[in-house]
């Protein structure tokens, strides 16, 4: 059992810059493929980036890239989002993902993730 943990949230004006953390505790030694979702109010769940393990690779979806950067400290098996320029269509409950089992190559979905944060609400006002 993994336990995932996600803080920072808060509110913001547009055009401001909000970060993001996350911490994963599992097995010793262990770290984990990490991914940050949001979810609007009336939307489904959306993927947002996702890192490896060792944080060589980090991936974005196209509504955030170039604004949002995600990356890590696997010594505080931590993940953060650090976000840029935000607009109101960011607003969102933002939840952090941890991937264990799941298809390495499903890192955009849902189903890339086996444990999820409770998320913290990011509100950007216009």
């Amino acid at each position: 059992q993994v336990h995932v943990g996600e803080w920072g949230g808060g509110l913001v004006q547009a055009g401001g810059s909000l970060r993001l953390s996350c911490a994963a505790s599992g097995r010793p030694g262990v770290t984990y493929a990490m991914g940050w979702f949001r979810q609007a109010p009336g939307k489904e769940r959306e993927f947002v980036a996702h890192i490896t393990w060792s944080g060589s690779s980090r991936y974005y979806a196209d509504s955030v890239k170039g604004r949002f950067t995600i990356s890590r400290e696997n010594a505080k098996n931590t993940v953060y989002l650090q976000m840029s320029s935000l607009s109101p269509e960011d607003t969102a409950v933002y939840y952090c993902a941890v991937a264990e089992y799941a298809p390495s190559t499903a890192w955009g979905s849902t189903r890339g993730y086996d444990y999820w944060g409770q998320g913290t609400q990011v509100t950007v006002s216009s």
